[in-house]
């Protein structure tokens, strides 16, 4: 299968090259990632100023191609002029740190492969629940599983599966559990601070995280070591709103 690989945290990143090494000897697989970390950017993309790809080496090796971009360019730059013919599926990840609950409205990962559905080409997102760790193998076990039971029934249009790996050895992985978006976020705060000049600044922080009660839910999953596994759509709609509205006769 020819699977174009993207992430956002850089195509320097631990988790671009674990599950590349994973995929590459099964797949015809293409880097196209951020050249610096692109978190928590959301499905931007670049317009106002040219986007510039350049070849990376690693290990002494070509190993993809750097962009001057957001991981939606990335992708969209990928299907429409690097990869010829196109991809068959967009990998996004592995990413370092959940995207569950309303994380996934601003993560990079999860735009990048929302825009790959976009543009019609199945797509997975992949995330660790981890900000510092080498240990991917739980996640590049799952992965090469995950893509050949696609490969074989393949993805409604439109839809992305948002994948997110427990940090625990892959014997401890409980399972695999088919969940929902949650609505697991952070509460925010900004530090106040003062530059060396007297200029103010601030800086974001997450004080608190407010979890899920709802077992179903991707975070209740992850809490308790299983894989989740969400299906999701970029069509944001409130369908069972629609009649209500359409009720107040505006």
């Amino acid at each position: 299968m020819r699977i174009l690989l993207t992430n956002d945290d850089g195509i320097y990143a631990k988790g671009i090259e674990a599950i590349y090494l994973a995929l590459v000897a099964e797949h015809d697989v293409t880097v196209v990632a951020p050249e610096t970390e692109q978190s928590a950017v959301g499905h931007a993309i670049t317009f106002l100023d040219p986007l510039r790809v350049k070849p990376v080496r690693r290990n002494g090796h070509f190993f993809g191609y750097a962009l001057s971009g957001t991981p939606a360019d990335c992708v969209k730059i990928a299907i429409t002029e690097l990869m010829k013919p196109p991809p068959q599926m967009v990998v996004s990840g592995i990413n370092l740190g959940a995207n569950v609950g309303v994380n996934v409205i601003y993560s990079g990962t999860v735009s990048a492969a929302t825009e790959a559905a976009v543009l019609g080409v199945p797509s997975i997102a992949v995330s660790m629940d981890a900000f510092d760790t080498s240990d991917f193998s739980s996640a590049t076990e799952f992965i090469p599983r995950l893509l050949r039971a696609l490969e074989l029934r393949g993805l409604p249009p439109g839809v992305t599966l948002n994948v997110n790996v427990p940090n625990v050895p892959h014997s401890q992985v409980r399972g695999v559990k088919i969940t929902h978006q949650g609505k697991m976020r952070a509460v925010e705060t900004y530090d106040r601070r003062s530059d060396p000049r007297n200029n103010v600044y601030y800086w974001l922080r997450n004080k608190a995280i407010l979890g899920d009660p709802h077992m179903e839910a991707d975070s209740s999953a992850l809490a308790e070591d299983y894989i989740s596994v969400t299906p999701i759509h970029h069509d944001l709609t409130d369908y069972p709103l629609i009649e209500t509205l359409r009720s107040w006769q505006l």
